[in-house]
């Protein structure tokens, strides 16, 4: 019996009628699900990571809405207090230069200023993260990720931006490492995820143009972030990811982790 085309299990690829394994990972097309879910073949694989960033963006914004009822500083309808997101960890020269807050230039990007600002930011990463995944491999999209977002937060400060949170800025560092993977690969798929990323640059711009309060430093800083992890890390048709990638995604998330607990704790109990 002639046997269906397929995506594959483990990098959601097309597998062709004729092939007996993904010609982009070397996975074979019948591998079972639980080959995925062990730490030497990458746990940080497929839809489940992105789904946890999306999550814990959510979990977060709750947590500075309770915050901001607990403490009286509420904002307008669905969104919390400044106060509130500055004890959580907003970032910017007035939480670093006035109180040493290092640490927020990884919680910022899980903070959000309102309702609106967590869907549109979660609406990108919905659509961007899953393509970084199925080109770098889930550990590197989260690697990106969180260090493009450090970096766009750094750049951010050095440009004098007082106070600034949301997750664009990490969300535009997968966009950058789309952007390189697009130039280096070339050819007609190269070209395809180009075109398509560069026209979320061109929104960007003109999004940032238009609305007051956007951090363009924290963009433009994360676009430049994701350029260069993606450079160093290396895509999927370069080599595999290996140990000391995942590795690296997980010491990022667990400092991302122990991060935004100490935020909370800090922010509840201290």
């Amino acid at each position: 019996m002639t046997q269906r085309a397929i995506l594959c299990p483990r990098c959601r690829r097309l597998v062709g009628s004729e092939e007996a394994v993904c010609s982009w990972c070397g996975t074979g097309r019948t591998a079972p699900w639980w080959q995925f879910m062990n730490w030497s073949r990458g746990a940080l694989e497929g839809d489940w990571l992105v789904k946890a960033i999306v999550t814990a963006n959510i979990l977060f914004f709750a947590i500075s809405l309770i915050l901001s009822i607990k403490t009286g500083n509420t904002g307008s309808f669905l969104s919390p207090g400044q106060t509130s997101l500055m004890l959580l960890g907003a970032t910017g020269t007035y939480p670093i230069d006035h109180f040493g807050r290092y640490w927020t230039i990884v919680s910022a990007n899980y903070l959000h200023g309102g309702i609106l600002h967590l869907i549109f930011n979660l609406m990108a990463l919905r659509q961007i993260a899953p393509l970084t995944s199925g080109e770098f491999g889930a550990s590197r999209m989260f690697t990106i990720y969180t260090l493009g977002g450090v970096i766009g937060y750094i750049v951010s400060y050095r440009a004098g931006v007082s106070f600034t949170i949301g997750a664009s800025a990490a969300v535009c560092s997968l966009i950058g490492a789309l952007l390189y993977y697009g130039k280096s690969r070339g050819g007609a798929h190269g070209s395809s995820v180009y075109r398509e990323v560069s026209g979320w640059v061109v929104s960007l711009f003109i999004f940032g143009l238009i609305f007051p309060g956007i951090n363009n430093w924290g963009h433009g800083g994360g676009i430049i972030g994701g350029i260069i992890i993606a450079a160093l890390v290396g895509y999927n048709e370069r080599r595999r990811e290996n140990r000391a990638d995942q590795a690296l995604a997980l010491f990022c998330g667990l400092v991302t982790v122990g991060v935004l607990v100490w935020a909370t704790v800090k922010a509840f109990f201290m």
